[in-house]
């Protein structure tokens, strides 16, 4: 069973980590409700909820095979605790489709505001 899954910062296509994503199906870009906005974890971003925040953030959806999803969860740091993967509520036309994103669980609190897109 395929799974779609929105990236919004180093696997994104041209991005230094979409390697990760070869030979899986790009679906289409993606953009999050308003209310996130990304931050600079060092070299990568982390989506936060943020109230006041009115764009939302843009990234790409793509279906994921079993095993690329299990070789990004290890990639992503999901057993050590840097994201989580969690169902992903985004804008249409993917509103109605359950989508998946690593979401971070780290206090982002003095950590740089990127806004709503990350550009490396």
């Amino acid at each position: 069973m395929r799974t779609l899954l929105f990236v919004y910062g180093t696997l994104k296509r041209g991005r230094s980590n979409h390697h990760h994503l070869a030979g899986q199906q790009f679906i289409g870009v993606g953009r999050t409700p308003p209310g996130f906005r990304l931050f600079d974890l060092g070299g990568y971003p982390g989506i936060v909820a943020r109230t006041d925040e009115r764009d939302g953030v843009v990234g790409e959806v793509w279906s994921v095979d079993p095993q690329t999803l299990d070789r990004l969860d290890r990639f992503e740091g999901v057993h050590e605790g840097l994201y989580r993967r969690e169902v992903f509520a985004l804008q249409p036309p993917f509103a109605d489709q359950t989508v998946y994103a690593y979401i971070s669980p780290l206090d982002l609190t003095g950590r740089r505001e990127i806004g709503s897109e990350w550009i490396e």
